[in-house]
């Protein structure tokens, strides 16, 4: 059993930035990726980014390249998410999953973090 645990949401005025953190304890040696999703107001849930642990290899959605960056720490087992450059649709609950396969297919996420929220406004 994994637990993962959020934190760095808050509110930002666009162009703002913020780094989201997400820590993994329990069976940590059961995951072999580590993934950022969201989900907007109204909206379904989408994949923002993802990492692999072994070789670090990350996977961006195409709306966040360049301005999201995804990172680990293997010693904390944590995964980061940079996020620059912020704007108003970026907004949503940001959740950290973990990925017990290895190949960031969304089907392959199994625990997930509670969540935090993130508010991109002027």
């Amino acid at each position: 059993q994994l637990q993962l645990v959020e934190s760095g949401g808050g509110s930002v005025p666009p162009g703002g930035s913020l780094r989201l953190s997400c820590t993994v304890s329990g069976f940590t040696s059961g995951y072999h990726a580590l993934g950022w999703f969201r989900q907007a107001p109204g909206k379904e849930r989408e994949g923002v980014a993802c990492i692999s642990r072994s070789d670090g290899m990350a996977y961006y959605a195409d709306d966040v390249k360049g301005r999201f960056t995804i990172s680990r720490d293997g010693a904390v087992n944590t995964v980061y998410l940079q996020m620059n450059n912020l704007k108003p649709e970026d907004t949503a609950v940001y959740y950290c999953a973990e990925d017990s396969v290895g190949l960031c297919d969304q089907s392959d996420f199994g625990s997930w973090g509670q969540g935090t929220r993130v508010t991109v406004v002027s």
